[in-house]
């Protein structure tokens, strides 16, 4: 398919030929909903950590003889049954990381590229470049352009002060054609491709 080629003074430039397996594939939640949560407990640190019985400080002499008092059994203080004890069945630190097959991965970014083209929601830019590091010359830009809520998505290489002028924007974020993931495509409204990135995604995922 042809998409039009646009410059960050919002004027076409150009055109551009997608891949129809990279970006006209069916939308597939079921998928989509898969990636994202592999990359979100990927991100969990799993550092949650309670003391268990014999983790906890204190003595392990039995607090009172075993009959006659008319109380239950108690082997020692550290008991979770007991104030100041350890926690029975607390959590520990450990990976909340799963595996998902490399195949479903390249599926879901496929599918996620075409969701955002089916919805009109995909913007192809001819370079994320900008003469300055200010960031109130790229929001006048960017207002002009309608970017509420943008991802864009550059190539190899980000230039320097287009990524410093955008790190203040709020609601706009900026990544290498490697960092392409599928739950950033999706929390942002709109998806901005430089033609270098949609170019080597296309290589990428073909």
């Amino acid at each position: 398919m042809k998409c039009p080629v646009i410059s960050l003074d919002n004027k076409k430039v150009g055109d551009i030929d997608l891949d129809d397996a990279v970006f006209a594939l069916p939308a597939r939640p079921d998928i989509l909903a898969r990636m994202v949560n592999w990359q979100l407990a990927k991100r969990r640190s799993g550092n949650h950590k309670t003391k268990q019985r014999a983790e906890v400080n204190g003595t392990t002499a039995k607090p009172f003889r075993q009959k006659g008092t008319g109380r239950a059994r108690q082997g020692d203080r550290k008991a979770p049954n007991l104030r100041g004890g350890g926690v029975a069945f607390g959590p520990v630190v450990r990976s909340h990381a799963h595996s998902l097959p490399k195949k479903v991965r390249r599926l879901a970014l496929r599918t996620a590229l075409s969701v955002k083209q089916a919805d009109g929601k995909l913007v192809i830019l001819d370079k994320a470049e900008a003469k300055t590091a200010k960031t109130a010359d790229l929001v006048k830009q960017v207002v002009k352009l309608g970017w509420d809520s943008a991802l864009i998505i550059g190539g190899t290489e980000l230039d320097a002060n287009f990524t410093r002028a955008a790190g203040n924007i709020r609601g706009m974020d900026v990544l290498p054609q490697i960092g392409a993931n599928v739950y950033d495509i999706l929390r942002r409204d709109t998806l901005v491709l430089t033609q270098d990135a949609a170019e080597q995604l296309q290589e990428r995922l073909k």
